[in-house]
């Protein structure tokens, strides 16, 4: 592996600054004990982030350095160094270093049975020095001459193996899962590697195909592996690091398997590299823990783990409601790994199968699985067609909506802009930000796209979800809480959460509109936290209304029971967006919760992270009756979200995610773009805002939130009211936890006067 810059070592002469990135890791995260006994027996510090390039999108694969330059790698002959290269990059980063194949392994049968039509056979193998790593494993033998192929799995998932004898394959079942885990014994025989539990793991199994070898009744050069969540993971990390292994299924592997640390982070509501390290901390390299936060500083990423099995054959299956992972991440790593599979000639060697409900399997997916297998290892027929959930061909869109823009017609303008007229002129009072307002007002609505026709719903409450959805989306009540369902908007279905008998007082109270971040599984409800023993557990929402505030909660558009609404939307209606629609749905719910006889109606705030801080800030552009809005973590100044910035452009918005295709006109000269963050704050004086904008966020950079506040604030000047507009930089990364959300209710209970 090349040296990575600004990890040298401790003699480099970035040392100073490692050690101030170390300290500031320290305060800002959570405590990691086992993480603290690591840095000590190492001595190992962060690197010099500033020496490492900033990709705030999945790095690409398919891109190799030569003499320092990036170079697309379009040969396929060039892909076997480029694998080495990807290797071991994750070997330093998120693996360790594994030892050589064992010279010798010896092989003890421990017991065997006849079964009908099969034979059970249990084996102990040993290897290593002196013979002192162990793997336990059990094989499943068809009756007949063989050889069969394999349909190897962890000893967690036994079952699974069950149905695959019925389907001719031998089955293997081995020693290294929660239920089992022999690799312990690897430890002792192999002090001097760094290796995490799961390579460990994914070690062992090569360990079985050395076995399987000597069996005349296993087809050694037909091995498939499988594994389902963190046996996802290994089972990955398996088919990185032996080649033996033929096909390969990664089942729910969610964060650190299949999912880009990017694209799981917590502004995502993901299981994020923080809680990822720190709960588990011996999965992966403590190494990865440098990186929370800073995710896009991290030379590889989990969807290049997955292209090191190209061109094998590699199944990845998600659950479009699973909590711990994103139907849109997976579909990003497909994305993005399928682009090694189509240069290797072996696009049909990649799947990507989405299935319904959360974290279960059931013997019909199973089933589906070895229809994978036979379709690669013993030439089956079988349908497998990946399709996409969510849009993510920005130039389909424009081709077959037939959308034209130049974004050269437009002027270059300043984030200071929002005090001038279109003709440069300046804005004289509030009379002459009203005018100014109605145009932006206008811009806005046009970039979100041609709104169908709408009529108002007062809302329904007839219940609207059943309670096995309550329970796997996590939408349960909370002590002192209650929780009412009503219908709203087009068919939609939103909760209410309030202190208990606040109906029953009859008394008006200040309201929350929750409008949640990018969580597609779970929807508004964090999909995976690890805080549960706090009242809230963990969730905004809750701790919103444990602080006394009737929110109101909703799934946004190809999120949580509506993910698969945005499927096919442009193909619906090609000249709206995504985004308009949330906006939309925001304003319906904003119809229901206004009208409701518990709530003031003029002390309606809304509450968005970052998701939901974007669509707040499009909602008081065009509808005024919230009475102010938190933003946490709100996006970069489209005109400051240059490629210098490093924070992904606005092509984020048109392109990546496609909630608002007409952004992407402007991608490629954002400062011409026809309304900017600025103005989107300015919108809402004089009524209060408060934009809290932690120090370390890779997705919006402290000093230009602050310049777009301080924009805005010319126009709250106007007014007088300089100070409703309010910043605060928390010293800390993006995520709401409960010291943001403390800060976002101190300021909400001031401001409706609680």
């Amino acid at each position: 592996m090349r040296p990575v810059p600004g990890f040298e070592g401790r003699g480099d002469p970035h040392l100073s600054k490692r050690q101030m990135y170390l300290d500031e890791l320290r305060h800002i995260l959570p405590a990691s004990p086992a993480w603290e006994a690591w840095l000590t027996r190492s001595g190992e510090l962060p690197p010099d982030f500033d020496a490492l390039p900033s990709v705030p999108d999945l790095p690409d694969p398919l891109l190799k350095q030569v003499d320092g330059q990036e170079v697309p790698l379009t040969d396929p002959q060039d892909w076997p160094a480029r694998r080495r290269e990807i290797r071991a990059l994750v070997q330093h980063f998120l693996l360790g270093q594994v030892p050589p194949p064992p010279d010798s392994i010896q092989a003890r049968v421990l017991c065997e049975q006849e079964g009908a039509g099969s034979t059970v056979r249990q084996v102990e193998l040993t290897f290593g020095p002196d013979q002192r790593a162990r793997l336990w494993l059990e094989l499943l033998i068809p009756e007949g001459p063989g050889p069969f192929p394999v349909f190897l799995t962890q000893c967690t998932h036994r079952e699974w193996a069950l149905i695959a004898l019925n389907r001719g394959y031998l089955g293997c079942i081995y020693g290294a899962g929660d239920a089992r885990d022999d690799t312990d014994t690897f430890v002792d025989a192999y002090p001097e590697y760094d290796w995490s539990r799961l390579t460990r793991r994914a070690w062992a199994a090569s360990r079985c195909i050395d076995y399987l070898a000597t069996v005349r009744e296993a087809d050694e050069a037909r091995v498939a592996l499988a594994g389902h969540s963190r046996n996802g993971k290994q089972s990955l990390i398996a088919a990185a690091l032996d080649e033996r292994i033929a096909v390969v299924i990664s089942s729910s592997s969610g964060a650190g398997g299949s999912l880009a640390t990017r694209f799981e982070a917590e502004q995502h509501a993901g299981e994020g590299i923080e809680l990822l390290t720190r709960v588990f901390p011996d999965w992966f390299h403590p190494r990865l823990r440098f990186f929370a936060g800073r995710e896009h500083k991290l030379p590889v990423d989990l969807h290049e783990l997955v292209a090191l099995s190209a061109p094998r054959p590699c199944l990845l299956s998600t659950a479009l409601n699973d909590g711990v992972e994103s139907t849109w991440a997976a579909q990003q790593t497909y994305l993005a790994v399928q682009r090694v599979y189509r240069l290797l000639g072996a696009e049909r060697n990649l799947g990507l199968l989405w299935r319904s409900g959360s974290h279960e399997t059931d013997p019909t997916l199973i089933e589906r699985y070895l229809d994978w297998c036979d379709y690669h290892l013993q030439e089956r027929s079988s349908s497998f067609s990946s399709h996409f959930v969510y849009p993510c061909d920005w130039e389909a869109w424009r081709r077959d909506s037939g959308e034209r823009m130049q974004a050269v017609e437009y002027p270059r303008r300043e984030l200071d802009d929002v005090m001038a007229m279109d003709d440069g002129s300046p804005i004289q009072g509030v009379d002459g930000w009203v005018r100014k307002k109605k145009q932006v007002r206008e811009r806005v609505r046009w970039v979100l796209g041609n709104w169908p026709p709408v009529a108002v719903n007062p809302g329904t409450s007839d219940d609207w979800e059943p309670p096995y959805l309550t329970a796997m989306l996590g939408r349960e009540s909370a002590p002192r809480l209650e929780k009412a369902q009503m219908g709203f908007g087009e068919h939609l279905a939103g909760d209410v959460y309030m202190p208990a008998g606040l109906r029953e007082r009859g008394v008006k109270a200040p309201a929350i509109l929750w409008l949640h971040p990018f969580c597609f599984s779970n929807g508004y409800v964090a999909a995976y936290r690890r805080d549960g023993a706090s009242p809230s557990g963990g969730q905004v929402f809750r701790a919103l209304a444990l602080a006394g505030f009737t929110v109101f909660c909703y799934d946004q558009i190809g999120f949580g029971r509506r993910v698969t609404e945005a499927e096919g939307f442009y193909g619906r209606y090609p000249h709206w967006s995504l985004l308009g629609k949330m906006v939309r749905d925001a304003q319906a719910a904003l119809d229901v919760l206004t009208r409701l006889p518990y709530v003031d109606a003029e002390q309606v705030f809304g509450v968005g992270y970052t998701l939901g801080s974007l669509v707040g800030l499009h909602l008081g552009a065009v509808d005024e009756r919230l009475a102010g809005l938190a933003s946490v973590c709100g996006p970069q100044p489209f005109r400051l979200d240059t490629p210098e910035r490093a924070t992904g452009g606005i092509r984020r918005w048109s392109h990546q995610y496609m909630l608002v295709p007409r952004l992407g006109f402007w991608a490629e000269d954002p400062e011409r773009v026809l309304y900017d963050v600025p103005e989107l704050l300015a919108c809402f004086a004089p009524r209060p805002v408060l934009v809290v904008s932690p120090q370390l966020d890779r997705d919006a950079r402290l000093e230009d939130v602050t310049r777009a506040v301080q924009a805005a604030r010319r126009v709250y000047d106007l007014y007088g009211a300089g100070e409703s507009l309010e910043q605060l930089a928390p010293e800390d990364y993006n995520h709401f936890g409960p010291s943001a959300q403390g800060l976002v209710i101190q300021w909400l209970k001031r401001r409706s006067g609680m």
